[in-house]
């Protein structure tokens, strides 16, 4: 029998990463997480994670540097972190932007640090 559960997630009480990540609905394969307003500074240290992530810039901007590629990242712009590979954000301009990772990022897991 398939699954049939609906989860929703009220976002005003969703949980909150030590780096502002807000956690969102998640499932066994793919979880939601927003970033609200990230301030501009200095670049992320770089990491590399098991998780695949893809995102979405809903305001301002960014720059992702992944394996020696820099992208800038503007409202509309979307994009791919692959497992595994070596990445950072900085942030240019005030950002916000939503992502999902498969497996999923979870709140109380592994992605404690991850951004």
């Amino acid at each position: 029998m398939a699954d049939s559960t609906i989860t929703k997630v009220d976002g005003s009480h969703s949980p909150t990463g030590a780096m502002g990540q807000k956690y969102l609905a998640s499932g066994k394969h793919v979880a939601l997480r927003l970033w609200v307003s990230e301030a501009p500074g200095e670049a992320k240290p770089a990491s590399r994670r098991e998780y695949e992530t893809v995102g979405y810039v809903i305001g301002g901007a960014a720059e992702l540097r992944l394996e020696g590629q820099v992208v800038r990242l503007d409202p509309g712009d979307s994009w791919v972190v692959p497992a595994g590979a070596e990445h950072s954000y900085r942030i240019l301009e005030e950002f916000t932007a939503l992502e999902a990772t498969s497996p999923p990022a979870h709140a109380h897991g592994r992605d404690e640090t991850a951004h």
